[in-house]
């Protein structure tokens, strides 16, 4: 486990189904399905929690070429999906995209947890004015998919360092395997 990862809830385990319509709309531009896998990452920002005060969610950023490639940015989408979910269920949350990439990055597929942790290192921030908005504020990390916990450890460096709380990460998925809580409404452990 990465140093500096945040507790993680899962809204739903990575495999069949889901996997299936994660990829669909990630690489494929099936942006219709932002809506309902927004719900399920609403599910996992629930099992975070954040205190009774109003939430900031932020989500993690796609490299600027997987996004001039895919013609979106899947995780920006499915967050915005998520914190209108939550909105219209009472909860007071907004999504704040204050994330950006110092460098480039290579694609983590078929990269060991030891290579994406160096392949992340230090390779996201909040630039200057987006710290003021951050100051003190819980913060939920959002993101499609966690594997080795590497991109999520980074950003919550990166939003430490702008002097947000970090309360926790939220993602749609999961592998079974993993060290993180399956966020159901019963918020059973995997």
């Amino acid at each position: 486990m990465p140093a500096g990862l945040p507790r993680v809830w899962a809204g739903a385990p990575y495999a069949d189904e889901v996997r299936a319509v994660l990829l669909a709309h990630k690489e494929r531009g099936a942006l219709r399905l932002a809506a309902p896998l927004g719900a399920v990452l609403a599910g996992a920002v629930r099992g975070v929690g954040g205190g009774g005060g109003p939430l900031l969610l932020v989500p993690v950023p796609s490299a600027r070429s997987a996004v001039a490639g895919r013609g979106h940015d899947p995780v920006r989408r499915i967050a915005l999906a998520a914190s209108a979910e939550l909105r219209r269920s009472g909860v007071g949350v907004r999504m704040l995209a204050v994330l950006r990439q110092r460098r480039a990055v290579a694609d983590q597929a078929g990269l060991d947890a030891r290579q994406r942790l160096a392949n992340v290192a230090g390779a996201l921030e909040v630039p200057g004015a987006a710290r003021r908005l951050m100051a003190g504020v819980p913060v939920v990390l959002v993101d499609d998919l966690v594997t080795t916990g590497a991109t999520i450890a980074e950003a919550a460096r990166a939003v430490r360092a702008a002097g947000a709380r970090v309360t926790g990460a939220a993602v749609v998925a999961a592998p079974r395997s993993s060290f993180l809580s399956l966020s159901t409404e019963a918020g059973r452990r995997m």
